[in-house]
């Protein structure tokens, strides 16, 4: 994350200015290079200052330093600042007026808690007189926001407007990131008074508890009592696994979690947020693990003695019925940076709270102390021969595009290298289960919420940050509806990015359950009425490049098209409807129970689905 500076002599200390030239300067020394926002009433006043910030501060190239991006909506603000601060690791910045355009940011807001992204939102709000009285546009955003983010501030003191700022951006990204919404009436924008520059603590608002709380996990070390006990249950094991999840996404511990798992040679398996903390091109990468993990992953978890779980909060999607998930292991060890994830799902044996790149530098180094070489050659052969027999797999022979075939198209031309952003539902997961992630913060997808619509926005702010990456959007038709206005927003700034629409004329997860669990009653689901012509609309939009693709033969040839087209790129393929999300473990089933479909070999017997147990999605 991006880290605050140290208290220097700011130049522009002492100097008298208005609340919004405060907020602007702050988020330039916060090192903001770009902010997502829609205007409005109570928020002209920012909005001017970053125009006059703009005009006074142009780069070497005559370039804006702080580039205002205007979305369809605000929540694609939202996404976008969101998809900003995923693919870099830096804080978004999402800028809004008050009412309405302040509760457009709520879904964005409770994504980015649920899945741990660092945002820091900024709304306008009627001026303190008129708060209270139902006036225009206004909507209690400090309550509203309260439940979703990880702390809201409203700002009635104008003195303490550049401390709350900074203090927003400090609790963003500190700690487990998440969302910091700052409420500001437009009477304390447009407040006049001393700029302070200070960027050290004292410059920020006095949180000590939550600043305590931070010493004690950044200052927590795994003492040498706890280091033996660790080492003792690891050297036991002779089928060991480590789970990684988002927190070493979040922690920038990738290269500590690679350094432990090279070092002996450990299989690994990641979660839909952790894609890419472990190469997923490595021979004992096992990808991802859970309810449409990949077989081979869910039965290695299935098989090995000891679990190692580093940045993992043992979710249902994952541990969905936790007395038989890792069922054959004799010792689970946690590692996380969130004391209250420790022992919320799962029984562990040994756990330590605190920063994930030294805890995990610390086993390492007490190992090579010891000079610990385990030999795992057994348990390599044995994932090994489960890879083999249980690979992903699907009709390759199908007269109708698989949309499996168009992942891995795409994936043989950018290799592993690309960011992929998507929205919510089966393209999601055949995402996930088709791409490879060489490197964290490669791979965008809203986890705990499931947001639709998600994909696109997030692209965008991706691209911002990453303006020589190749950005992909994997979109269904059903999701990329949910925001489609931001189409318009890839081509009014210029981006290369890639949208995909696999398109199967409707909700394919939510068919894909009803054929399960509801008899195949298509309620709400079914979209073969819609009349959108998707690429009509891309090139209403601005798209040079709009094709769609429907002809199995043609994949190649039309997705290296695609991908080498060197502006905004649109595709809409036209999959088979009955295409499914395989492997699929069930409500209320155990690895063991997977549903692996026609397609990927079991090592167990179908079951038949109890459709008593559908109370989770």
């Amino acid at each position: 994350m991006n880290a605050p500076l140290q208290h220097d002599t700011h130049p522009l200390a002492g100097q008298t200015m208005s609340g919004a030239d405060i907020i602007v300067q702050v988020l330039a020394d916060e090192g903001v290079d770009v902010v997502f926002g829609y205007s409005g009433g109570a928020i002209l006043p920012t909005y001017d200052a970053i125009f006059r910030f703009n005009a006074a501060n142009p780069s070497a190239k005559g370039e804006d330093p702080m580039p205002l991006i205007v979305p369809a909506n605000e929540q694609g603000a939202g996404f976008m600042a969101a998809g900003y601060a995923r693919s870099s690791g830096r804080v978004g910045v999402a800028l809004v007026t008050s009412g309405p355009g302040a509760t457009n940011t709520v879904t964005p807001v409770r994504d980015s808690m649920a899945d741990s992204t660092p945002i820091v939102v900024i709304c306008g709000q009627v001026p303190t007189s008129a708060m209270g009285t139902d006036a225009f546009q206004e909507a209690p955003i400090s309550n509203i926001m309260a439940a979703c983010a990880k702390h809201v501030f409203l700002v009635t003191d104008p003195s303490k407007l550049e401390a709350t700022v900074r203090t927003a951006f400090e609790i963003a990204r500190t700690g487990r990131p998440g969302p910091v919404v700052v409420d500001v009436p437009k009477d304390v924008q447009n407040w006049k008074g001393v700029f302070t520059g200070r960027r050290d603590v004292l410059g920020r608002l006095p949180v000590p508890g939550y600043r305590a709380r931070l010493r004690v996990t950044d200052e927590a070390r795994i003492d040498d009592a706890s280091l033996a006990r660790f080492h003792e249950l690891f050297k036991a094991a002779k089928r060991p696994m480590i789970y990684a999840g988002g927190g070493v996404i979040h922690a920038e511990a990738a290269e500590q979690l690679r350094a432990f798992a090279n070092e002996y040679r450990i299989p690994t398996v990641m979660t839909l947020m952790g894609l890419g903390a472990y190469d997923t091109t490595d021979p004992l990468s096992m990808h991802m693990l859970g309810m449409h993990g990949t077989a081979y992953a869910n039965y290695a978890i299935d098989d090995c003695d000891l679990l190692i779980a580093i940045g993992a909060r043992f979710d249902d999607r994952v541990a969905g019925v936790p007395s038989k998930f890792a069922r054959n292991a004799k010792a689970i060890l946690h590692f996380d940076v969130d004391a209250s994830e420790i022992n919320k799902v799962k029984r562990v044996t040994w756990s330590h709270v605190g920063n994930l790149k030294v805890a995990l530098t610390q086993v390492l180094a007490h190992g090579r102390a010891q000079n610990f070489k385990p030999d795992y050659r057994e348990w390599h052969g044995h994932v090994a021969e489960l890879k083999r027999v249980h690979a992903m797999n699907y009709d390759r022979a199908s007269a109708t595009i698989q949309p499996y075939a168009i992942i891995e198209a795409i994936n043989r031309i950018t290799k592993g290298d690309a960011i992929i952003a998507t929205g919510v539902g089966q393209h999601q997961m055949w995402a996930a289960q088709y791409f490879d992630f060489r490197q964290p913060r490669l791979w965008l997808t809203s986890g705990s919420m499931g947001t639709m619509g998600f994909g696109l926005p997030a692209a965008i702010g991706a691209q911002f940050a990453n303006p020589k990456k190749i950005v992909v959007d994997i979109d269904g038709d059903a999701s990329v509806r949910m925001n489609i206005g931001e189409m318009e927003t890839i081509t009014n700034y210029g981006l290369p990015i890639k949208v995909v629409v696999l398109n199967n004329s409707g909700d394919g997860m939510v068919r894909q359950w009803q054929k399960l669990f509801h008899e195949s009653r298509f309620s709400g689901s079914d979209k073969t009425l819609h009349k959108k012509d998707f690429v009509k609309a891309a090139q209403a939009d601005g798209f040079e490049y709009a094709v769609q693709l429907s002809n199995p033969a043609n994949i190649d040839r039309v997705v290296g098209e695609f991908v080498a087209f060197p502006g905004p790129a649109f595709l809409e393929v036209v999959i088979d409807r009955d295409a499914g999300v395989y492997p699929m473990v069930g409500p209320g089933m155990s690895y063991a129970e997977m549903i692996t479909g026609d397609w990927i070999a079991s090592r167990e017997p179908p079951k038949v689905l109890d459709v008593s147990k559908t109370q989770l999605f």
